[in-house]
């Protein structure tokens, strides 16, 4: 690794700061985090991540890494990115959307689960998967608004993006966000104002997936097309998603 591409790496590491505060995301409310500060209040991080369009030239370097992580199964992705094609020519446009748990504040994966196999963690917020304590009902992914979870086909329980959990307890980042070439992804805690990834919603419009379906997700984007070759208001225009996965067609 060049001396460049190894500092980059190590600075990007350093998302973890140990400011207090257990505000919610966005300039809006950086007073609280201050507050809590000023009080004495232990610091509880909210994890979330930051996927920049702009920077993403859809490589799929996330998705191989993810892959390698996790020893994912074929067929199974935990970690996919979507190509969105559109227009009718000369007026046409392509565009990525890179997809994984949302990691919502208002699970609904959670409210479905009959055993507690899946739950929010109050430490930090990611939504994990217990696969000593899941049955394979499925509930979970059927509830689930984003096609995020899927049943492993060698545990036969439910399996999903969980942040790279065992690396982010480490301070690293999770495997997508280092992979990045493009650094299209920004991973950090949201209850920090300071924070990179807070600064940057702070400092841009952002868009979250299936924003009416309430769960409140905490992966947000930058400049994404969120368009629906089903949507209503494609007046009649070519519309055409790549998923990239065993199931062709965007759920």
């Amino acid at each position: 690794m060049s001396d460049k591409k190894a500092n980059a790496a190590v600075s990007r590491r350093k998302f973890i700061a140990a400011a207090g505060g257990t505000a919610a995301l966005g300039a809006s409310a950086a007073a609280a985090p201050r507050a809590a500060r000023a009080a004495g209040t232990a610091h509880k991080p909210h994890y979330g991540m930051l996927i920049d369009l702009r920077r993403c030239i859809g490589c799929h370097a996330c998705s191989v890494s993810c892959k390698a992580e996790f020893d994912v199964p074929l067929g199974a992705t935990r970690s996919w990115v979507e190509y969105i094609e559109k227009g009718d020519y000369p007026d046409v446009s392509r565009q990525f959307l890179p997809r994984l748990c949302n990691h919502c504040s208002k699970p609904q994966c959670v409210d479905v689960c009959p055993t507690g196999a899946t739950w929010k963690r109050e430490e930090d917020g990611i939504v994990v998967v217990d696969a000593d304590i899941c049955i394979g009902c499925k509930y979970c992914i059927l509830a689930c608004p984003y096609d995020a979870r899927f049943t492993n086909p060698i545990t036969g329980t439910a399996d999903k993006c969980d942040f790279c959990q065992h690396r982010v307890s480490q301070g690293l980042v999770p495997s997508c966000v280092n992979a990045c070439i493009g650094e299209a992804r920004i991973f950090g805690d949201l209850n920090d104002p300071q924070s990179e990834i807070s600064k940057l919603i702070a400092r841009n419009p952002v868009t979250v997936l299936r924003q009416e379906m309430g769960t409140e997700p905490n992966v947000f984007y930058i400049d994404a097309d969120h368009t629906d070759p089903n949507g209503a208001t494609n007046n009649g225009q070519y519309v055409r998603v790549d998923t990239h996965r065993q199931h062709a067609e965007r759920r």
